[in-house]
């Protein structure tokens, strides 16, 4: 059996869209999609897909290139992921204060979900 390994930045961003509103309980139950551009065409630099939020509280934004898509969260936190499908871009410029953690594959989906989950629990 041969399995396709999902490597387009935007429909990986569409699987991490699933994957938040389909969470009802837990930390993620209350998140929310917001602003998403359904047409969102890729970019080198990243265009924005949607962002994420709750109780009217921004927990990060999502853009999307042509083989990642990239969540950009509000703040500066320390993430270890142990996977070679997702990287953490050192912080510089006016990304000095965020965190941005790229997914390229549509399997490390669910580690930028525990990545989100982690930073409800603080």
């Amino acid at each position: 059996m041969v399995e396709d390994r999902i490597t387009d930045g935007r429909r990986i961003a569409q699987l991490l869209a699933s994957e938040l509103t389909g969470l009802e309980r837990g930390p993620l139950g209350d998140v929310s999609v917001v602003d998403a551009d359904r047409d969102v065409e890729p970019t080198a630099d990243g265009a924005f897909a949607f962002g994420i939020e709750t109780d009217g509280r921004s927990l990060g934004e999502v853009h999307v290139t042509p083989d990642t898509a990239r969540l950009t969260l509000p703040e500066r936190r320390d993430v270890s992921l142990d996977r070679a499908d997702v990287t953490v871009e050192e912080p510089s410029g006016e990304s000095e204060q965020k965190t941005v953690v790229v997914a390229h594959s549509g399997a490390a989906v669910k580690a930028l979900v525990d990545v989100l989950a982690d930073g409800l629990d603080r």
